[in-house]
């Protein structure tokens, strides 16, 4: 099978949209009516150009409002049908997409609909077009895909077959299994959107939040395995209805558009597509590293030597420094070429670092290169999406690349390790972070939370393995609050004794108003410590529980765009403490002002 998107999925005038596709990598396009008026080309222009870029035209959408109305409507509709049949023609297309009608509909009966969409296809089949009938979510009388079918079944028509569009039928929660009840060349086009378990209408819901596959709570891989037991074998093609990514680049979409694609067909151990295999997931076992870059990271060495890290040498051929605590490892590295220090790049270790990154390629993540000399271990890597790059290793660090820094001491003041790393994205990006995680990384999503700040609601969708080796909170501000700071989390035994020897060491933490604390007394009454709420309140430190167990937890201040957060936690405490996130959002907005205010 071919690959396909709609032009309505993409930002832009009807040319970018089509050299977009084309540079992304796809078969074909639908091409949307409304991109198709509002474009300076003519029909004719438009076919040549998709032609000279390899791209078929493979449907012509929508037209609407057909069946079920009176013979007066039906006949005008005829009319503008044929006016439509010949733009088909202009395009060099010959198969248009027919919805069920929502908006003229009076007749709710079968022999009606199919009497008036036969003769659409009559019409339509003296100018060598097919007919692919949809059953809208919200059609008037015709509105799951079961009903469509026994409709065309009924119209009876060489050129009438029935469009399956995932959205429409998974929204509704339709049983997709009836699809393979539906011979599969009476299956004229197959249209794939994801989109996240929201309770509104339908239509805004379709209108408004579609996404692509991998980015929602459909089951797309099942739906994809009915229409290919069905024996469909025409294009697999997108159709997402997406505010966001309607205002976003491009290019950088349809790239994301087809990486959904290439996802989708490998958990669905589907060939539909064609394209060859990816390498089969690694799943993460540790964070091997996380990178600070930029410059002036000395404020960053102190921070850390603060903090209980040791400073285990420097590279022997680069401008770069390590700082481990136990199995924690941040590396500093001024060769990243930016002003203010960030969270640049991301180690992950993996049973086959090879195969990571080959995947990761497969899915359209570019290589990521930096310099190796002889007798260096070269860590493969790629650069996600957003730049920051993801670097895989199968091997011990302290056997592998830690050997190559030197001049460094002994370990850190504590045995930490990397609980969590979180990534802020800008609203624009926030989507496409997430199916790289699921895609690239082989991380699985968590339920998202919606989290108070002072700019409005913060969006926090976790991506984790199942264990909890590796976790990556993403979140995603208001479009009108600036990128959220990235941050590195490293968890150790005893916080109140790490957080006590960090303030000896000249450790600022992030300021606490007091407040938080009479509430916390309040909240939790007799049944939290005295001496413990106590050691919070002097030391800066958040507290949560549940029923699992407690979480503790501080923050630095952040130099550049990125802090540090020291955790503990208690007993089976899985969470990330989400109930502190308002206060400490607001005092991070506090800290940024005050220091804006100094410079």
């Amino acid at each position: 099978m071919r690959t396909s998107i709609a032009t309505v999925c993409l930002s832009g005038g009807l040319v970018e949209k089509i050299h977009a596709c084309a540079s992304a990598g796809f078969d074909g396009i639908e091409i949307m009516d409304a991109d198709l008026v509002a474009a300076e080309e003519s029909p004719e222009e438009i076919r040549a150009l998709c032609a000279r870029l390899g791209l078929e035209i493979d449907m012509f959408q929508p037209f609407r409002d057909v069946e079920g109305v009176d013979d007066a409507t039906f006949a005008a509709t005829l009319e503008r049908a044929e006016a439509k049949f010949d733009v088909m023609r202009r395009l060099g297309t010959d198969l248009m997409l027919v919805c069920s009608n929502v908006a003229t509909a009076t007749i709710g009966d079968d022999a009606v609909a199919a009497r008036q969409l036969g003769e659409l296809a009559d019409r339509a089949a003296a100018h060598g077009i097919r007919l692919a009938y949809e059953a809208l979510a919200w059609g008037r009388f015709v509105s799951d895909y079961r009903d469509a079918w026994r409709v065309v079944r009924r119209a009876d028509r060489p050129n009438l077959g029935v469009c399956l569009d995932s959205f429409h039928i998974l929204s509704r929660g339709h049983d997709a299994r009836a699809i393979e009840e539906i011979p599969g060349d009476r299956i004229l086009f197959v249209q794939l959107a994801d989109a996240p378990a929201l309770q509104m209408d339908v239509l805004s819901w379709s209108r408004h939040h579609r996404l692509f596959p991998g980015e929602g709570s459909f089951d797309l891989a099942g739906f994809l395995r009915h229409v290919e037991a069905a024996g469909y074998a025409g294009p697999i093609s997108l159709e997402v209805f997406n505010d966001t990514f309607r205002q976003t680049d491009v290019v950088r979409t349809a790239a994301h558009a087809r990486r959904s694609l290439t996802w989708l067909e490998d958990r669905a151990g589907s060939t539909a597509t064609g394209a060859v295999p990816v390498p089969p997931q690694q799943l993460p076992t540790g964070t091997d590293f996380v990178e600070i870059g930029g410059a002036d990271l000395e404020r960053f060495d102190a921070l850390l030597e603060r903090c209980g890290f040791a400073f285990r040498g420097r590279h022997r051929s680069k401008p770069v420094r390590l700082w481990t605590a136990g199995d924690a490892r941040i590396i500093l590295n001024e060769q990243v070429r930016d002003e203010r220090p960030r969270l640049s790049a991301i180690g992950l270790e993996v049973p086959d670092a090879d195969a990571a990154v080959e995947r990761a390629q497969a899915l359209g993540a570019p290589r990521a290169y930096r310099r190796t000399y002889a007798g260096e271990q070269e860590l493969r890597a790629v650069a996600s999406p957003d730049g920051t790059e993801v670097y895989w290793s199968s091997h011990r660090a302290e056997e592998s690349w830690m050997t190559e820094f030197v001049g460094g001491g002994a370990e850190g003041s504590f045995a930490g390790v990397v609980d969590h790393v979180n990534l802020g994205f800008p609203w624009q990006e926030f989507d496409e972070a997430v199916l790289f995680a699921g895609s690239a990384l082989g991380l699985e999503a968590q339920a998202a939370e919606d989290v108070p700040g002072p700019m409005g609601l913060v969006r926090s969708q976790v991506m984790r393995t199942p264990s909890g080796d590796v976790r990556i909170p993403i979140n995603l501000a208001p479009p009108t609050a600036p990128t959220p700071q990235r941050h590195v989390a490293v968890h150790c035994g005893d916080l109140v004794a790490l957080a006590r020897a960090a303030r000896a060491r000249g450790l600022e933490t992030l300021p606490v108003p007091d407040n938080y604390y009479d509430d916390l007394a309040a909240r939790w009454g007799t049944s939290l410590d005295a001496d413990l709420l106590s050691d919070l309140r002097e030391l800066g430190i958040f507290y949560d529980r549940d029923a699992n167990g407690e979480f503790l937890h501080l923050y630095t201040p952040a130099v550049g765009d990125v802090f540090v957060e020291l955790v503990e936690r208690r007993g089976g405490y899985d969470g990330y403490g989400a109930v502190n996130a308002p206060v400490r959002l607001a005092a991070q907005r506090r800290a940024t002002a005050a220091t804006h205010a100094l410079g």
